[in-house]
C-alpha cells in the first residue's frame, strides 16, 4: 500500500463560529488501495486552520509515495524536515493531522480499533471533564445554575474561565476591554473589579456543586507573575482542581515563580509541542497536570510518548480537546491505553455538531466516552455535513522540488 495524496478540508462547523474557534481542519490521507485515513489539525484562533491548510501542501511531500504503515519513520521524517525553521509548533500541527490519519488507515487495514493497536484497553471508557464556557452567563447566580446542570448530566469535573474581563472580545466589567488579540497577553493585568467578579463566580459555583466536584480554572496564560500569584492565592479557599496556564508558556522562570508561591495544583501543556517541550516541565516539577493537545503536538504517536514520559514522574496527562470530533476521538484512543490519565477535555457545547459531523453519535454516558470496537478511529464522516460546511481557502501557487 502506498500513500497517493494528502488533502486538506476546512469546515466552518456552525454558522456563528466565532473568530476564536474559527474553522476545523480535516486531514485526509488517500492510498492506492482505496483506504482513506481521517485526521484533524484544527488550530485556533481565527486563521490558524487556514494557514495549516495552505502549509499542508508542502508537508505532504514527505509522505506521498510512502507506505502508510511506517508511522514512526514518517513522523520523524516530517519532524526533521522542519528542523532549521523549528520543528515544534506549526510543524507538529501539520504532523498531527497526518499522524492521526495514518493510525486510522492502519486500524482500517487490520480491522482493529486504534487503541487495540496501541496495546489494548487499560479502561472500559475514557472519563471526560466538561469544558463549560457557560455562554450567556454573566452573574455568579447564572454560573451556579449552569454548573448544577453540568453535574446533573453526570460530570464530576468541569472547567471554566470565570475572569470574564480577560476573555478575548468580551468584558462584563464596565470600562474593561479585555485582551487586544484573540489569544492575547497584553500586560497581564486585570482590574480589581474583574478579579473580584471571577472570584465571586468561582465561589458561587463551588457552593452550587458541593465539595466533591472538581472545578478547573483556565487562566489562558493571560497574567503576569504578580497577577497570577495574587489570583492563585485568592483561589485557594475554593479547593480548585487546577489552575491552568497562569502565565504565558514562553517563560519557565515565570511559571516556577507562580508554582512556588501558590497552594493550588498547576496545569500546563496545550501550548507545549510534544515531549521535548514537556521534559523540562516534569524535570523541574513545574506542574501537577499536563494537558497536551493531540492536534498540535504531533498526533497520537507523540501523545503516547509524552504520556509515557509523564508516567515516569507520576504526573497525570489530561488532553486538551476543544475543537473538532476527530481531535476528541484521537485523544481518546491514545488515552484508552495509558495508566496515568486524569480526564480528556470535552466541549459540551460542541456535542450536537460532533454528532452531525460523524456517521454515528458519540456514546457518552455519565461523563465517560465509550469507543466502539470498530476499525481505526471507529467513526466515519457524514459527507453531507462535510460538503455543506466546507470552506474554500487559498491554495499555494507552487513549491520548490
Amino acid at each position: 500500500m502506498k500513500i497517493t495524496d494528502v488533502r486538506a478540508q476546512l469546515l466552518k462547523p456552525t454558522p456563528d463560529s466565532s473568530e476564536w474557534f474559527g474553522s476545523w481542519l480535516l486531514v485526509l490521507v488517500d492510498t492506492d488501495e482505496g483506504v482513506t485515513g481521517i485526521g484533524e489539525a484544527s488550530n485556533t484562533p481565527g486563521a490558524g486552520s487556514l494557514i495549516l491548510a495552505d502549509a499542508l501542501d508542502w508537508a505532504k511531500d514527505s509522505v506521498v509515495g510512502e507506505d502508510p504503515a511506517d508511522i514512526d519513520r514518517l513522523w520523524n521524517k516530517m519532524f526533521r524536515r522542519f528542523s532549521y525553521m523549528g520543528s515544534r509548533g506549526m510543524a507538529t500541527c501539520l504532523i498531527s493531522g497526518i499522524d492521526i490519519a495514518l493510525w486510522d488507515i492502519k486500524g482500517k487495514t487490520l480491522g482493529r480499533p486504534i487503541y487495540d493497536l496501541l496495546g489494548g484497553r487499560f479502561r472500559a471508557g475514557v472519563p471526560l471533564y466538561a469544558n463549560t464556557w457557560f455562554r450567556g452567563c454573566q452573574s455568579p447566580e447564572d454560573y451556579a445554575l449552569a454548573a448544577k446542570h453540568v453535574v446533573e448530566l453526570g460530570y464530576t469535573s468541569m472547567k471554566m474561565d470565570p475572569f470574564l474581563e480577560m476573555r478575548p472580545y468580551h468584558s462584563a466589567v464596565e470600562g474593561a476591554i479585555g485582551p487586544e488579540e484573540p489569544s492575547g497577553y497584553v500586560n497581564g493585568v486585570i482590574s480589581p473589579q474583574g478579579e473580584q467578579q471571577g472570584l465571586d463566580i468561582t465561589a458561587a459555583v463551588r457552593e452550587a456543586v458541593g465539595p466533591h466536584v472538581d472545578i478547573l480554572i483556565d487562566a489562558h496564560g493571560h497574567y503576569n507573575v504578580a497577577s497570577a500569584i495574587r489570583i492563585g492565592r485568592r483561589l485557594e479557599p475554593y479547593n480548585i482542581g487546577w489552575y491552568e496556564e497562569p502565565v504565558p508558556p514562553e517563560s519557565l522562570t515565570a511559571l516556577k515563580q507562580v508554582r512556588d508561591a501558590v497552594d493550588v495544583p498547576i496545569s500546563v501543556g496545550e501550548r507545549l509541542f510534544g515531549r521535548f517541550d514537556v521534559a523540562p516541565i516534569v524535570e523541574n516539577r513545574l506542574a501537577d497536570y499536563v494537558m497536551q493537545d493531540v492536534c498540535w503536538s504531533g498526533g497520537i504517536s507523540e501523545m503516547r510518548k509524552t504520556a509515557h514520559l509523564l508516567e515516569t514522574h507520576y504526573v497525570p496527562i489530561s488532553p486538551h480537546t476543544v475543537l473538532g470530533p476527530i481531535q476528541l476521538l484521537a485523544a481518546a484512543h491514545a488515552m484508552m491505553t495509558v495508566p496515568n490519565l486524569y480526564r480528556v477535555e470535552f466541549s459540551l457545547s460542541g456535542l450536537e455538531t460532533y454528532n452531525q459531523m460523524l456517521d454515528k453519535s458519540l456514546d457518552i454516558r455519565d461523563g465517560v466516552l465509550h469507543l466502539p470496537d470498530a476499525p481505526g478511529l471507529g467513526y466515519g464522516l457524514n459527507e453531507d455535513f462535510v460538503q455543506s460546511h466546507a470552506v474554500t481557502y487559498r491554495q499555494p501557487t507552487g513549491h520548490f522540488k
